[in-house]
């Protein structure tokens, strides 16, 4: 994948668990076509040198968004679990950065730079442009980059790098980031 990194950019993956994946708790349609984009987009970052960040949902075993707490989702992505685990061919760098959302019982977390001082890392790295892609596009891909364009981000979605848990959702969610300010590439 030949993406035109510059010096201030990133690489945003989202949630690239098995529990998003085809065969997951709350698997996403072709989650795991996504894969080998992202790997191809991670390898560039790793050539341009430009930092890669990761997000994922690490639950504990009550958590506030699973069905028998009143929240809309199945168990998923409970912390040390299989389903928790990235996807097991995704090939994320040993210094890429790691942030884990979702962590409290009683708080859900959406947008991989919701309280998890990802915003500052990045600001920290220099960055000013991120490249986003991964799960599910129009649920957590969908909030993280509305908070990073509302944090000042100019971001780029990758749109063959990501899908929606609903695909009429998943139009919308690209409408609604368009008309936020990312590029949809």
């Amino acid at each position: 994948m030949n993406l035109p990194y510059e010096s201030d950019d990133a690489l945003l993956v989202v949630d690239v668990q098995n529990d998003f994946c085809p065969g997951g708790a709350l698997g996403v349609a072709e989650g795991d076509a996504v894969v080998p984009v992202l790997n191809r987009a991670i390898e560039a970052a790793r050539q341009a040198g430009v930092p890669v960040a990761a997000s994922r949902d690490w639950h504990p075993q009550s958590h506030c968004s699973f069905e028998a707490r009143g929240g809309p989702w199945p168990p998923h992505c409970i912390q040390e679990t299989e389903g928790a685990a990235f996807h097991p061919d995704l090939v994320l760098t040993d210094d890429a950065h790691l942030v884990s959302k979702g962590t409290f019982e009683g708080e859900d977390q959406y947008s991989a730079l919701d309280g998890t001082g990802l915003g500052d890392w990045l600001r920290h790295q220099g960055v000013r442009r991120l490249w986003v892609g991964g799960l599910a596009q129009d649920v957590c891909v969908r909030a993280t980059v509305l908070d990073a364009l509302r944090e000042g981000f100019a971001v780029n979605l990758m749109q063959e790098a990501t899908r929606p848990v609903d695909p009429d959702g998943g139009h919308r969610a690209l409408e609604e980031m368009r008309e936020a300010g990312a590029n949809i590439v």
